[in-house]
């Protein structure tokens, strides 16, 4: 038997029915942290299939589960699910075009999308099981093989000297201070991949020694522009941090949250830069309201290019968080987020920072505004 519904509200029954399905990651979100605003960067990246709907009402009682999805109007869709087995109502929807859902004496299986290019979830008397087909080649624009500026440990390349916008974004501490003009661009990542759900994320390889298995996986070809660019995350995650740094790659929006509430307690505030609209290179002005964030104690969470949104995040005793308001040329404003770092010693002597400012390691405060995408976590 064979029905086609959404495929969120399918995996929200049927997640329903056992006691130990994982939450979706906003509702995760939610959970661990009810009185944290989730900053635009992240809910930018959450994929649509798993943001929280809403007009979604669902009702567990004796007679099973009963999910719907209409705003009370007709043409909404009803999942029933009870003892009888699943009765769906999708309204006006199209046949062949949507969730594909069995249901058989061994439990429940539920395919979306084409075969092998979607999402396979099984429910059993065993749990829950999510598993994924081939996403598709990552889209990888504008984007080059070689470390990221906000690790630490890496000597400047030539092209990051030369040609990388976020050479401008490194500045001293003593800089920031109302009516400092700075020559800035706040780019927004090229690679718009969201985040997949952690269990989902945790039965994908991430390691150096199952390249061959990713790039198949992703339908990417070996020695690619894409396959450097995803082959240089995942080094830049198995090589240790710098002395005093304690460092995870998150792989999904839940181990994030994980690993900064295990630093700093679930007490916290998340907050990313925003700018009103993307513009060249120009001078920005900082206006009066720089507030220092709470504590000199913070995780840091830079995007990494990659299939699948990862960030590199890490936690040091000795940074210091900022808000920073600035207004360009243009008259375009921005809300930028700022973070000071007070002891550089263990830096790459020639990270990309001391060649810019033409300061030594352990000399003075490096501070660097973040891009769009970074996520500044701090205790309140």
């Amino acid at each position: 038997m064979e029905f086609h519904v959404p495929r969120i509200l399918a995996f929200l029954a049927f997640a329903l029915v056992v006691s130990h399905a994982a939450l979706p990651p906003e509702l995760y979100w939610k959970n661990v942290l009810p009185n944290t605003p989730m900053p635009k960067s992240v809910r930018d990246l959450l994929h649509p299939d798993f943001v929280e709907d809403k007009s979604t009402s669902v009702a567990v009682g004796k007679g099973g589960v009963n999910v719907d999805a209409g705003k009370g109007k007709p043409g909404g869709t009803a999942v029933n699910v009870g003892k009888g087995g699943v009765n769906v109502n999708s309204g006006k929807g199209k046949p062949g075009g949507g969730t594909h859902v069995s249901v058989g004496g061994k439990g429940v299986g539920v395919n979306t999308g084409k075969p092998g290019k979607g999402t396979q979830v099984g429910v059993g008397k065993g749990g829950v099981s999510v598993g994924t087909g081939h996403k598709g080649k990552p889209v990888i624009v504008g984007v080059h093989p070689g470390p990221s500026p906000f690790l630490y440990n890496y000597a400047a390349t030539e092209t990051q000297l030369h040609h990388d916008p976020t050479v401008a974004l490194f500045f001293l501490e003593k800089d920031m201070h109302p009516g400092k003009m700075m020559n800035l661009q706040f780019t927004e990542n090229t690679n718009t991949a969201t985040f997949l759900p952690r269990q989902v994320a945790d039965s994908i390889p991430f390691s150096s020694n199952n390249l061959p298995e990713i790039y198949s996986e992703f339908s990417v070809k070996p020695g690619s522009t894409e396959a450097e660019v995803m082959k240089e995350t995942i080094k830049e995650c198995e090589n240790p941090g710098i002395e005093g740094e304690q460092k995870e790659c998150a792989t999904s929006l839940e181990s994030m949250i994980d690993f900064s509430t295990s630093k700093l307690g679930k007490n916290v505030q998340a907050i990313s830069t925003e700018v009103e609209s993307q513009t060249q290179m120009q001078k920005y002005t900082i206006k009066t309201g720089v507030k220092k964030m709470a504590g000199d104690k913070s995780v840091v969470c830079h995007k990494q290019n990659y299939a699948y949104a990862v960030f590199y995040c890490h936690a040091t005793q000795t940074t210091r968080a900022y808000t920073v308001p600035l207004e360009g040329a243009d008259g375009t404003n921005a809300k930028a987020v700022a973070v000071c770092h007070t002891d550089t010693s263990a830096w790459n002597p020639k990270h990309l920072a001391f060649q810019v400012l033409n300061v030594k390691p352990g000399t003075v405060p490096v501070c660097h505004f973040l891009p769009q995408d970074h996520v500044v976590w701090f205790p309140n």
